[in-house]
């Protein structure tokens, strides 16, 4: 029975490696095979290969209600029904649509879309928009999220944006969106809406800082319904019915432990309920009711069989969840928990039990937040020590009564008014904690390291006196494993993708180097949202320079956060005066020349320049013979004056100048410059048409390669290597669109 389950779990979990899908034929033969196998008793083989075929059928299903690419950036007109509950941000809205349907097309059976200043939607609403789609996309950067695995496991089929919409069947709002409303309008110490993520599960009206408060004490999963959640409440409910059973208090026709099972299952499903139902919810209920199964008829086979029965039911249900981190953090803190906690000889004090279970799950987790890019809180096991029991034994008993008792009216305002207390005073406490021990983005380690950690913590977590147990933690210093160096007269060359906008990572042996800073708009600073979390995760802990080219805010946006985040010793640019407030830098001259580690860098501005962007700072990097141009925004005229310098050089690499706008990347500048290819940064389809069509058949027409970042995720290139250009979207992965080619239109 258990290795059948693990063999069932192992197949359905294999897809998150995949790089290719099978093709269908090869899937349907492979369930062929599979019900052979299985006719023979050959179950290992049988069920490995069912999970296997289960997997990539469903994935096969999910790409093919993505959006069409013929309807890829058109605007169409569609009927619809609004689910779940729409987010209001500052701009607008933010909801998903289903049962889509459009005269002109057949449209995915999910669309998440944006309304800027779009009106209040309430759930199962129809409605008739135009909406300009997008397949689903994402920037793409080294060890940074993927937004199309996230969207794919949610079975979005594309994104959108609303252009005009009018409501066809306007209904009263549902009961979810009633409680939230009120819950919004009741007295709590300022903390209605995170009352609303506790107890309907929508996060989407926690502050900025609170996010980062809960981020930074690894504290989210106690704020936002998750299956903690879930089981503190179905534990809450079998104590109380154990506890009235040993005072003698439980009704003796009743069997106590049936009634604990079954009470615990039903308070689970209701809090799930409330909560809508979504995927983490669906996964925990699924996993108490097996724990709650084992605990009932099964207990005799081990605690490992309850959390197999867990994991195949929710892949068989949604084998596509895998591809969430959620998923591997929930499960891999129950194995976890196994594996410290089952079998163990000698017992525990509870209070002993509690903390230990706080940093086995601390050391045990550690190897899955590395291999998913996530930041690792140091302060976690302090956090939720405190934090758990606060919110389980004095939160949710006075939260969840107090939502249900909102019609007895002031009974519960009054309860939620205590627990928007209590979490005013968690916050309070968690808001010390992140700044006595922020979270730490550890550098991302290669395949090797990342062994060696996984290795040292299941030995760390090994009962005491188990020989060479100590080992561990001197397997755990591979956490700080150094970076493989910069070969000396080389550069390591990074062009982010960060939309419409631009930053360019240089590295020597020695020295970091950024050009541009990523934009930031509004609410939007993806210098703090890409650029530092991106530097951080390569081992940047310091630059030595930040060259801004110019004060726009595509470039020059990030930088506040950027030095928030990292010292920069130096900063200079080309409007040192026009930067964003509390950055001082240096003016930009065109004498400016040193050599960092056997690579030579030089400065140009053109003094003469009239506008911004004549006024960017230009930068060239020459290792080894193989040069790179970063020329900012300059436009036609500062194309001309670098020209006419005497003596200067061809380059081998072009960062295209002002995205690839027609009034830069002349004519003449190609000619003069030579390059063999050219790196574009620049948003999909961004509402400034660049790259302009005219200028892509001038670098065709010189024989160029085109790099582009919207295309192609981000760049990079080993400068003095003479080799070519890397795409980060080149690397198979099988929910990607492929890289679209060169000669393609954008």
């Amino acid at each position: 029975m258990r290795s059948g389950m693990i063999a069932l779990a192992l197949g359905l979990l294999s897809l998150r490696l995949l790089p290719v899908l099978p093709s269908v034929g090869w899937v349907a033969a492979g369930g062929v095979l599979a019900v052979c196998c299985l006719c023979a008793r050959r179950w290992f083989a049988g069920l490995l290969l069912l999970g296997v075929c289960w997997a990539c059928a469903s994935a096969h299903l999910a790409l093919a209600d993505r959006l069409p690419a013929e309807l890829d950036g058109r605007t169409v007109w569609l009927e619809g029904r609004v689910a779940g509950l729409p987010v209001q941000t500052s701009s607008g809205v933010r909801f998903q649509l289903e049962q889509a349907t459009s005269r002109r097309a057949e449209l995915p059976a999910r669309l998440q879309l944006n309304w800027f200043d779009g009106p209040r939607l309430s759930p199962g609403e129809r409605w008739r928009l135009a909406v300009t789609l997008r397949r689903p996309h994402g920037l793409l950067n080294p060890h940074g999220p993927d937004r199309e695995t996230s969207l794919l496991a949610r079975r979005i089929g594309a994104t959108g944006t609303v252009k005009a919409g009018e409501r066809l069947q306007a209904l009263p709002a549902g009961w979810r969106e009633a409680l939230r409303q009120r819950l919004l309008t009741v007295e709590a110490h300022g903390q209605e809406a995170t009352l609303v993520a506790l107890i309907l599960g929508d996060g989407s009206g926690l502050r900025e800082d609170q996010w980062q408060v809960l981020r930074a004490t690894g504290a989210v999963h106690l704020l936002v319904i998750s299956g903690q959640h879930i089981g503190l409440l179905a534990g809450l409910v079998y104590a109380l019915v154990a506890g009235l059973a040993r005072l003698g208090w439980w009704p003796q026709r009743l069997p106590w432990l049936p009634w604990a099972c079954g009470l615990s299952l039903l308070a689970a499903l209701g809090y799930g309920w409330l909560a809508g139902f979504q995927v983490p919810v669906q996964r925990a209920c699924l996993m108490l009711a097996a724990v709650l199964l084992w605990r009932l008829r099964f207990r005799q086979l081990g605690a490992t069989v309850p959390w197999l029965l867990a994991i195949n039911g929710v892949l068989l249900n949604e084998p596509l969840a895998s591809l969430l981190p959620g998923f591997w953090l929930s499960f891999g803190a129950v194995a976890i928990l196994i594996y410290c906690f089952a079998g163990r000889l000698g017992g525990w004090r509870p209070w002993q039990a509690w903390s230990r279970a706080q940093w086995v799950i601390a050391i045990g987790l550690l190897p899955a937040l590395l291999a998913l890019g996530l930041p690792v809180s140091l302060s976690a096991p302090v956090a939720n020590l405190l934090a758990v029991p606060w919110i389980s034994l004095v939160v949710l008993p006075l939260a969840l009564p107090g939502a249900g008792l909102l019609w007895l009216g002031p009974v519960g305002e009054w309860l939620l008014w205590l627990a928007g207390g209590a979490l005013a005073l968690l916050f309070e406490v968690l808001e010390r904690v992140a700044q006595w021990q922020p979270a730490w983005e550890p550098p991302a380690l290669p395949v090797w390291a990342w062994l060696l950690v996984a290795a040292g913590a299941l030995v760390v977590l090994l009962p005491r006196g188990v020989p060479l147990r100590g080992l561990g933690w001197v397997m755990l210093l591979a956490l700080w494993v150094p970076r493989a160096q910069v070969p000396v007269g080389q550069a390591e060359v990074l062009q982010l993708d960060v939309g419409q906008g631009l930053a360019v990572l240089v590295r020597t042996r020695n020295h970091t180097l950024l050009y541009d800073a990523g934009p930031a708009l509004g609410n939007v600073d993806l210098g703090e949202q890409v650029v530092l979390p991106t530097l951080r995760k390569l081992g940047v802990r310091q630059l030595d320079l930040m060259v801004i080219s110019h004060a726009h805010a595509d470039h020059a946006g990030g930088a506040r956060a950027l030095q928030r985040g990292l010292p920069v010793r130096r900063v200079i640019s080309g409007e040192p005066g026009e930067l964003p407030g509390g950055i001082t830098a240096q003016r930009c001259h065109a004498d400016a020349r040193w050599t960092w580690d056997g690579v030579h860098f030089s400065l140009w501005h053109w003094p003469a320049a009239d506008s911004s962007n004549e006024r960017s700072c230009v930068l060239l990097v020459q290792a080894q013979g193989e040069r790179l141009l970063l020329a900012g925004d300059i436009e036609r005229g500062a194309e001309q004056a670098w020209l006419a310098q005497p003596g200067q050089p061809s380059v081998d690499w072009l960062q295209a100048p002002h995205h690839g706008s027609r009034s830069s990347s002349t004519e003449p500048f190609l000619r003069g410059l030579k390059p063999r290819g050219v790196l574009i940064s620049r948003g999909r389809s961004n509402s400034f048409g660049h790259p302009h069509p005219q200028v892509l058949a001038r670098y065709r027409r010189h024989g160029l390669e085109v790099h582009d970042t919207a295309l192609h995720g981000a760049l990079r290139l080993q400068l003095g290597a003479h080799g070519t250009v890397h795409r980060l979207r080149g690397e198979p992965r099988f929910w990607r669109d492929r890289p679209v080619p060169d000669d393609a239109p954008p």
